[in-house]
């Protein structure tokens, strides 16, 4: 039933294809406009994705395969930029340079904001290499970028490949940070069709064909991915790896990085903090209320994106196997698609099914775990399969029903798990806009929405401690997604 609910958003977009009918379909799909935003779109992608992989892995082997001095501070700052929201960055950024615009402007905003969703996982593959791959490449002959080519980086694919899917669904899924730079994607002109035609025909045509980009990038990335095994054989080498000699590349390379770290954390919150300065206390005064339904919308979606992932993490990590992965499926192919998508698909099934549950609360929290089960679910079966089996067994042999074992013996172990998902749910719901602005009760005010409202007015004065809140809540949670991905590695 769970997984059913879950492919809500696939049936909308089926659905809309079937009602409107292709004859319908055909003229709001096949004309100039929507070949504006398909050109806008792929060009992002196209520009956008290998740009972000540059940058992520580069940073990454800089940090970790060099003797690059300072490598602590850059291997965190570097991750920093998880901290800003997307539109934050664009705020910051066209505060500092009004005339940004256009492809390049959403090029620039786009990949200082996801880089580090590819620069996390290049890390933690670079951290459990066997460096006796890289060992024996050298007692081969081969020089220092030659092992970087021909042995490291086939390595890596997984890394590039999981870390540019996700860089390109943010991509497509991307609303304020486009709508700053008066940069048209296909997600902005949905928002802008809705709110005209209040979810009518050329807003569904658009969703169809933003699915399906979506769903094409799955596929692509399925294929690519292939079947070769990239798990360490024995326990490897026993020693770490050897370190590159940058030599004269070192001034090159800390040059780079820090001009990265300025143009992606410094510039926003820069331009945050001289609006602050500028603000007055008039723009303080609903703070506190904003951030009471933020955190009750994102408390919220976290423990609904617990409850519903848990049932299905269990059976995925103690009883493997097709039925699992059957289950699993639907999570992850509905949670790939834009939260506009999302947000449209229980627009349209509220209205005609429960009427009731129109702009309510829980409509919001629905939409939030679609939208963000999958980091929930990667957490809990991450912990449920570390967690001994025998220690249950152990338990019920002294007499105890299996569920009370469970209460007593897994569930305690499984707290930092259920924590480490809940609040990366948490930080994503938090953040998350055009789901809230389509489907939030009126006159709700949470802090994405409160700064967008006045960020969009030019209030940037306004807008500036929304902004600065909603970064100082993503820190935790951004610290834990770091703290485990380097301790998982080691």
């Amino acid at each position: 039933m769970l997984a059913v609910g879950m492919l809500i958003p696939v049936g909308y977009v089926v659905a809309t294809v079937l009602e409107i009918g292709w004859d319908a379909l055909a003229p709001l799909i096949f004309r100039p406009r929507v070949g504006e935003l398909l050109v806008n779109t792929v060009l992002l992608l196209l520009l956008g994705v290998p740009a972000t992989i540059v940058l992520g892995v580069g940073g990454a082997w800089l940090v970790e395969r060099t003797d690059l001095p300072g490598r602590g501070f850059f291997s965190v700052l570097l991750v920093a930029p998880l901290a800003i929201p997307a539109f934050v960055s664009s705020y910051g950024w066209a505060s500092a340079i009004p005339s940004i615009q256009g492809l390049w402007g959403g090029l620039l905003v786009a990949t200082l904001a996801y880089y580090p969703l590819v620069y996390l996982p290049a890390l933690a593959t670079l951290r459990g290499l066997d460096p006796a791959l890289e060992e024996s490449a050298r007692s081969l002959g081969l020089g220092s970028w030659a092992v970087f080519g021909r042995v490291i980086l086939p390595q890596l694919r997984l890394a590039i490949l999981g870390g540019g899917l996700i860089v390109a669904l943010h991509l497509l899924a991307e609303y304020g940070a486009f709508a700053f730079i008066r940069f048209d994607t296909f997600t902005t002109a949905i928002v802008v069709a809705y709110q005209s035609t209040f979810a009518g025909s050329s807003a569904a045509a658009l969703g169809v064909v933003l699915a399906t980009l979506c769903l094409v990038l799955l596929v692509i990335e399925a294929g690519a991915r292939g079947r070769s095994r990239y798990a360490r054989v024995g326990s490897g080498s026993p020693q770490p790896a050897e370190r590159t000699r940058l030599g004269r590349a070192t001034p090159l390379a800390l040059t780079a990085l820090v001009a990265l770290g300025i143009a992606a954390t410094v510039v926003p919150l820069a331009s945050v903090v001289r609006w602050i300065a500028a603000s007055d206390a008039s723009a303080f005064g609903e703070m506190p209320g904003a951030l009471l339904q933020t955190m009750l919308l994102a408390g919220g979606g976290a423990i609904g994106a617990i409850l519903v992932a848990l049932p299905v993490a269990w059976l995925s990590g103690r009883y493997p196997g097709r039925l699992s992965k059957a289950l699993e499926g639907p999570y992850y192919v509905a949670s790939s698609l834009p939260a506009i998508i999302v947000a449209l698909a229980l627009v349209t099934v509220t209205l005609r099914l429960v009427p009731g549950l129109y702009q309510t609360p829980a409509t919001v929290i629905a939409a939030y775990v679609i939208v963000f089960l999958p980091r929930a679910l990667v957490s809990l079966r991450a912990g449920i399969a570390q967690v001994p089996e025998s220690l249950e067994e152990a338990a019920r042999s002294l007499g105890s029903h299996p569920i009370v074992a469970r209460a007593r013996v897994t569930v305690p172990l499984l707290v930092p798990a259920i924590a480490a998902g809940g609040a990366l749910v948490a930080l994503g719901a938090a953040n998350e806009l055009t789901a809230t602005l389509l489907l939030a009760p009126t006159g709700t005010r949470t802090l994405a929405t409160q700064f967008w409202s006045a960020a969009s007015s030019i209030d940037y004065a306004g807008a500036a401690p929304y902004a600065l809140l909603l970064i100082l809540l993503s820190i935790p949670a951004v610290a834990l997604m770091f703290t485990q991905i380097r301790g998982r590695a080691r």
